[in-house]
């Protein structure tokens, strides 16, 4: 018998705030680009987490962050001045929830909240902060504190060390499957956000509960 999880741990980018609203401001910055930009730019800002961790050469998720953006820029000969790229890197600081999101955390609220983000902590908290969330998680986690990025076993330990609970009762969620990979191979049980229909991907893993909304999770996390 499956026991109940006791404490609920959040993917902060792409799972409860929305990436891609940066386009917005993408395109009023770069007329006709700016749903080009805002998808490199976030491929290329997960391509470099996962390349610098590999590399032992961490840097903290602004920088990555700002890495990615140049690079977008460069490859889609888009010229982004000191003030542009200042411009679009606040938007990571005031990003948008999706709309299923404060629903489900309140329904949630019994369970101790946290986030565990590639986002380094002058990120996170202004950004919790914006989306009127300050008083919802028991603890915003980041992978500065141990200088790699998801899907490092030692970064799921965080949550451990944390909640103070057994892996097998702390629930997982996430949008994105290699990071529900990550965290199903380190022992969480596991709710891919599924949101797109997207396939997983092939990494071996069995993952857990597959749900199409984070509206589904309150009656999911009780099972």
């Amino acid at each position: 018998m499956v026991e109940p999880v006791q404490a609920l741990v959040f993917d902060a980018y792409g799972t409860l705030f929305d990436t891609h609203t940066v386009a917005v401001k993408a395109e009023t910055l770069f007329p006709g680009s700016g749903d080009a930009l805002s998808r490199l730019w976030r491929l290329k800002q997960l391509e470099y987490t996962w390349l610098r961790s590999l590399m032992n050469r961490y840097e903290d998720f602004w920088r990555v962050t700002e890495a990615a953006l140049d690079f977008a820029c460069q490859h889609l000969h888009l010229r982004c001045d000191s003030a542009q790229r200042e411009a679009m890197m606040q938007e990571y600081l005031r990003l948008e929830v999706y709309p299923d999101v404060k629903p489900a955390l309140a329904a949630l609220s019994a369970y101790p909240l946290y986030i565990l983000s590639n986002g380094s902590p002058t990120m996170l908290r202004p950004l919790v902060d914006h989306a009127g969330l300050s008083t919802t998680f028991s603890a915003l986690l980041s992978v500065d504190q141990v200088k790699m990025y998801k899907p490092a076993p030692p970064v799921y330990q965080l949550a451990v060390e944390a909640t103070g609970l057994e892996k097998s009762r702390i629930g997982f969620v996430s949008s994105n499957s290699w990071d529900i990979a990550g965290a199903t191979s380190f022992g969480f049980r596991t709710f891919w956000i599924n949101r797109a229909g997207a396939i997983p991907d092939a990494l071996g893993v069995k993952v857990g509960a597959v749900l199409s909304t984070l509206a589904d999770l309150p009656a999911v996390s009780k099972t």
